[in-house]
């Protein structure tokens, strides 16, 4: 496992440590733009995972998995906005996933907020802490449960204009339409997001089967830069090994019909090999149970470098990313990049804080080939390494996707609870 990189080779004292937070006050030019970033061949690092994250800390609900925190706990929300940027992220996403009305108010989930509300204030989360340091402000958009309930294009595009509506009115420096199953919905979201005249990143969850209509990844690709996106890849729902492999299968389309894009990795903090076309949606352990899959930070570095030699140059995480992941990521980059983040003054590189400490076997952990060939048990004798996914095979059309405003009747969840169990 070489990353590309030798012992000791970028970790300076602490006294000639450079963040990015100190390299931006120094220099007080304005900031540089994703693209501008991104065609100078620079190191985009992305932000972790906002609504796994976030739940954990008692902020989200699971299920609805909807933003309305940003309105609610804006502390909780600026809180890890900051510890990304502390971590590394040149990018502050805003904390809009599932803002669209429409998932908003999805069966039966009661709101004190409006859509509008909760996205205006995400924007202005994420712009103050962004501008804490050198980074930009990306608003998000994500798949509709109108699309998966078959309502028209006219429809859909318009749940997206919604929101669009209030990027533009807060001016986020770029827009992402991110976490998409199908690249149809994807098509319609770039183009609404393109009439911006802002750059555009659309990133599917898929994996290298293609999507849930079995449009490979390469074709994908094609579709979402001719429909105007500017970068394009992968995120969630996906380890980092195999997003990195899809993301690689779309570069691969991108580039035999002669197009140009740039390339992005945002894939789940969890090992994920026996995932089958859905993705951990589909695991048993989701979303209670993933904890025994969590990605170590070394795992990370190896990420980052195989992204970066994929030529992949915007990388980041999605669920189970937290900010030590993230820096990781920067770690391993900080010689493309030219410096640590401002979370490494309390990091030695690959353990070498452990000299520090005071039992002998500890302080004999402090090198690079004890990490990188460690094994790390699950402490679960009785469990197992893979799981068998569920695998109901049902997608945009089927009855049971078809969405409501009214709770989830008991009657309904019978039929559900009865099928599992015949799947079992």
């Amino acid at each position: 496992m070489q990353h590309g990189r030798t012992q000791g080779s970028f970790f300076p004292d602490s006294e000639e440590r450079c963040s990015e937070e100190e390299a931006s006050a120094e220099t007080m030019a304005p900031k540089k733009g994703i693209l501008e970033r991104l065609d100078a061949g620079e190191v985009v690092i992305g932000d972790g995972g906002f609504v796994f994250a976030l739940e954990k800390r008692g902020y989200v609900k699971a299920g609805p998995w909807t933003p309305e925190a940003a309105a609610e706990y804006p502390e909780a929300v600026r809180q890890l906005h900051r510890e990304f940027l502390r971590a590394g992220s040149n990018v502050m996403q805003t904390f809009t996933f599932y803002a669209s009305d429409d998932k908003l108010e999805n069966r039966g989930n009661t709101q004190r907020f409006t859509g509008t509300q909760i996205n205006e204030a995400a924007c202005d989360l994420a712009r103050g802490v962004a501008d804490e340091g050198d980074a930009l402000v990306a608003g998000g958009v994500s798949q509709t449960p109108s699309y998966l309930s078959c309502k028209s294009e006219e429809d859909v595009k318009a749940i997206f204009k919604k929101q669009i509506d209030v990027f533009v009115k807060k001016n986020v420096d770029f827009l992402i339409a991110e976490y998409f199953e199908h690249v149809e919905e994807a098509e319609w979201a770039v183009q609404v997001l393109k009439t911006t005249g802002k750059p555009v990143a659309a990133t599917l969850c898929i994996g290298p089967e293609g999507d849930l209509n079995g449009v490979s990844p390469g074709e994908c690709a094609v579709k979402l830069v001719k429909a105007g996106a500017d970068i394009v890849g992968i995120n969630c729902h996906f380890d980092p090994e195999t997003c990195v492999k899809t993301v690689k299968l779309m570069k691969e389309g991108v580039e035999k019909v002669g197009l140009k894009a740039h390339y992005i990795s945002q894939p789940l903090g969890y090992h994920t090999p026996d995932c089958n076309r859905q993705g951990f949606i589909d695991l048993p352990e989701f979303p209670f149970a993933l904890e025994p899959r969590i990605l170590t930070r070394w795992d990370m570095q190896k990420y980052a470098r195989e992204a970066y030699n994929a030529g992949i140059r915007f990388i980041g995480g999605c669920c189970g990313f937290e900010p030590y992941h993230i820096r990781a990521l920067a770690e391993e980059l900080a010689p493309e990049r030219g410096f640590l983040p401002a979370g490494s003054e309390k990091h030695g590189e690959w353990g070498s804080g452990l000299t520090l400490h005071t039992k002998p076997w500890i302080r004999a952990r402090a090198r690079r080939d004890y990490w990188e060939k460690l094994k790390p048990a699950s402490g679960r004798p009785f469990c197992p390494s893979l799981s068998r996914p569920d695998a109901w095979g049902v997608t945009k059309g089927h009855a049971d996707l078809m969405q409501q405003k009214e709770a989830t009747s008991k009657d309904q969840l019978k039929v559900l609870f009865d099928k599992a169990t015949q799947n079992a």
